[in-house]
């Protein structure tokens, strides 16, 4: 049984396309896409937090090989990225690693742990287990739960990219993860050096998100430049939340692979340089 909401956007979709047509618009099939009808599952708790799968402490890729293969890729194939993904790249970011204590997958400075992380989902952009899509919008990491709490519904894509100054591959991305601060949790134990501090670990992050992606066959990039105000109110944050990085998170149209006698070969072409 179809909702009256899926019927509704779907006859309005259509009705764009409609329209597209009539007065010679081109209609992109990643628009196309994203005006069908879609069926959103979110299993939520009763906090309304919506539980992730667990984090796995094993992968396929070793750590040597995730280092070599980590680039900035800004070029992604048009396709959703799973639950389990997103899962997985959230706790390498800002996942609880230590049960004693909750401390995390980054360093942070005193344990103060500034950063919030928020994941900006497009429509149609992440699969869950049931073939379903998670719900477009905005959501914030809960690293305690391993869970996500929904900020601001609807898509966000498009006011996104704009506030990130029209960089193509925020628009492309099925998510884009943004990474903001709070500085009051770390300047108030170490003063105006605490800014530092914070801008140290978003880098952990971002290097945990680089690398956890490269494992998982996805790819990434910092993004730094984009109106702060406007990413903050995109995303749902308060007037104290500071964004920092956006990171799109994609599967890439072309990974990148070096192979070690490449790596050999350079490392020795500059040592005779210098003999």
């Amino acid at each position: 049984m179809v909702s009256r909401r899926a019927f509704l956007r779907g006859l309005f979709g259509s009705f764009l396309a409609a329209l597209a047509m009539l007065i010679g618009l081109p209609l992109s099939y990643k628009w196309r896409k994203r005006m069908s009808p879609t069926r959103h599952s979110m299993p939520e708790t009763r906090s309304g937090a919506i539980p992730l799968p667990y984090p796995r402490i094993r992968g396929e890729m070793s750590l040597e090989e995730a280092i070599a293969y980590r680039r900035s890729i800004r070029d992604y194939l048009d396709e959703p990225i799973t639950l389990e993904e997103l899962a997985q790249v959230l706790w390498a970011a800002q996942g609880v690693t230590e049960t004693r204590y909750g401390f995390r997958a980054a360093p942070s400075a005193g344990a103060t742990y500034p950063l919030e992380v928020y994941v900006v989902v497009a429509p149609r952009g992440v699969v869950l287990p049931s073939h379903d899509f998670l719900e477009p919008g905005s959501y914030r990491y809960v690293p305690q739960s391993h869970s996500l709490l929904i900020v601001r519904q609807g898509d966000l894509q498009e006011p996104l990219y704009r506030a990130a100054l029209e960089q193509e591959w925020v628009l492309n991305a099925p998510v884009n993860i943004v990474i903001a601060a709070v500085y009051e949790r770390t300047t108030r134990r170490y003063g105006e050096r605490g800014i530092r501090y914070v801008h140290m670990e978003v880098g952990h992050v971002g290097q945990n998100i680089y690398l956890q992606a490269t494992a998982l066959g996805l790819a990434t990039v910092a993004v730094g430049a984009f109106v702060d105000e406007e990413v903050q109110r995109i995303i749902g944050a308060g007037p104290h939340v500071h964004p920092l990085y956006i990171m799109p998170l994609a599967k890439p149209l072309e990974p990148y692979r070096v192979s070690k006698e490449e790596l050999i070969g350079y490392i020795e072409s500059h040592r005779k340089e210098r003999r």
